[in-house]
């Protein structure tokens, strides 16, 4: 068998937001949230949008931190990409704190954050999160460890976003959180302070996980139970369009006070035809679901009108790709090109795909070889540093997991050789989590979670993340795994 070797500065770790890992224990509930108002919402509870489960009762991060980091330590990790919420940090709105900023043809293009913002923006933050987030860094950073923040992983204050009244009022009544402007100029603030805050100890930095999610589950599949569950097409553009202007001006902001390399993550599927008299219908849902938001931060351009804007273009870094299976596609006459069930996300729950590949729990098709085609072409299109930055699978009987962390390894493996500047895997996830709507019944952990105790229980996986992060290979004994399932 060949050798499959990763490079000594290739890094092996974990991903984690906040809402879905901190709160667990006494004292860690963050109820300044949209997310944590929308699960907790009676209708949407009885209406079965969301579970019924509370992060409140989660696996309890935020007091729990130096257990989950001896963990990750004897797995090998090196690196781990944390989450921190705005709404712990400012959970009082900070539009009286003024800046400056350019608006030209709608398009706020600029935004003036000085000094004196940010210690007016230290005035009214919250110093015991901002203190607690720093000893949680520096417990990390103490082990030698790379550390990424990344600034937003959906929740918003609610001071900047009630989705139940948003949705009770047909989006007349706010705050509208990404719909509305101000979104875009008290996001760069925060980001701003974040900086200023923690630059000391950040390897890298990511503005937003997955945009492309919030817009298109809040206001397209609105039955995912994603707030605000508002079926409406323009307000999915909008959110879009302010949400690449939100990335683009937290970039600048960023760079005030940090030299530290700014990237964005993204959800990115392998997107194939489902016949070959399809593969036209294949590139325009590259298109619409990925290359439309990275060309604008990348290029400048936005798609629609073909608008070339200069204060958007070169505004990322690095690029975070989170991979989990593919979409097979094929014509719609009424929205141009629509997803197959019975392949990647669409599949039945622990059962096949069409192709007699494994589902996950949550009913995604197993599809290791797609991580190496989203990784090589990406690279061919933006020729940045790349990052999985999530990767990983439902499984509670951690039944498929073992194959599935070394198929996905190998396929990065192959990338890397093939020239691709993949710079590290991130598992997603080291312990169970609260998975939004879906509540604790989908567990993505290498550990398990007593969510009573919180306890931490090694899955078998585990020790097989952990023979190829400590080598730094895939180990002959190994080898076996990295055929994708069949």
């Amino acid at each position: 068998m060949s050798r499959v070797s990763f490079p000594k500065d290739f890094v092996f770790g974990f991903s984690e937001s906040g809402f879905q890992f901190e709160m667990g224990l006494p004292g860690s509930e963050d109820p300044n949230g949209d997310w944590w108002a929308w699960v907790h919402d009676t209708d949407n509870i009885r209406a079965g949008l969301v579970s019924g489960d509370f992060p409140e009762d989660g696996p309890g991060y935020w007091h729990l931190y130096r257990m989950d980091h001896d963990i990750a330590e004897r797995l090998g990790m090196d690196a781990a990409r944390l989450g921190m919420e705005w709404s712990r940090i400012f959970s009082k709105p900070t539009f009286d704190v003024k800046v400056d900023y350019s608006l030209e043809k709608r398009y706020i293009t600029h935004i003036n954050i000085k000094e004196e913002h940010l210690k007016k923006l230290d005035e009214i933050a919250n110093k015991e999160a901002v203190e607690h987030y720093r000893e949680i860094f520096q417990d990390w950073k103490a082990r030698g460890k790379k550390l990424i923040v990344c600034l937003y992983h959906w929740p918003l204050p609610l001071w900047m976003h009630d989705p139940i009244k948003a949705r009770r009022s047909a989006l007349r009544e706010g705050p509208l959180g990404w719909l509305d402007k101000r979104c875009v100029i008290e996001f760069a603030k925060y980001v701003a302070y974040v900086a200023w805050k923690y630059n000391d100890l950040v390897d890298a930095w990511a503005t937003m996980n997955e945009p492309n999610v919030v817009y298109s589950q809040g206001y397209i599949n609105v039955k995912s139970g994603f707030p605000p569950g508002f079926l409406d097409l323009g307000a999915a553009m909008k959110t879009m369009m302010n949400m690449i202007e939100a990335h683009a001006r937290a970039y600048d902001a960023i760079k005030i006070s940090s030299k530290k390399p700014v990237g964005i993550i993204y959800a990115v599927s392998c997107i194939e035809p489902l016949k070959s008299e399809d593969e036209d219908v294949a590139r325009r849902a590259r298109r619409e679901s990925t290359y439309a938001f990275l060309d604008a931060i990348t290029r400048g351009v936005i798609e629609q009108g073909n608008i070339i804007r200069d204060d958007l273009r070169g505004r990322l870094d690095w690029l975070g790709v989170n991979y989990y299976t593919r979409l097979v596609v094929t014509s719609d006459a009424r929205l141009g090109w629509r997803a197959v069930p019975g392949y990647g996300f669409l599949c039945q729950p622990d059962s096949l795909s069409l192709t007699g590949r494994p589902t996950s729990d949550f009913g995604w098709e197993v599809y290791p070889e797609g991580l190496h085609k989203v990784l090589s072409d990406l690279y061919a299109r933006y020729k940045l540093p790349l990052m999985v930055t999530e990767n990983g699978i439902a499984d509670k009987s951690d039944r498929l997991r073992p194959r599935f962390i070394v198929s996905h390894i190998h396929q990065t493996y192959l990338a890397l050789k093939e020239g691709v500047d993949v710079r590290g895997y991130l598992h997603w996830a080291l312990v169970d989590n609260y998975e939004w709507a879906s509540g604790f019944n989908m567990k993505f952990g290498l550990c398990q979670v007593d969510l009573k105790t919180k306890k931490r229980y090694l899955r078998p996986s585990a020790l097989i993340f952990r023979e190829i992060a400590t080598r730094k290979s895939i180990p002959e004994e190994l080898q076996y795994l990295t055929e994708p399932p069949c």
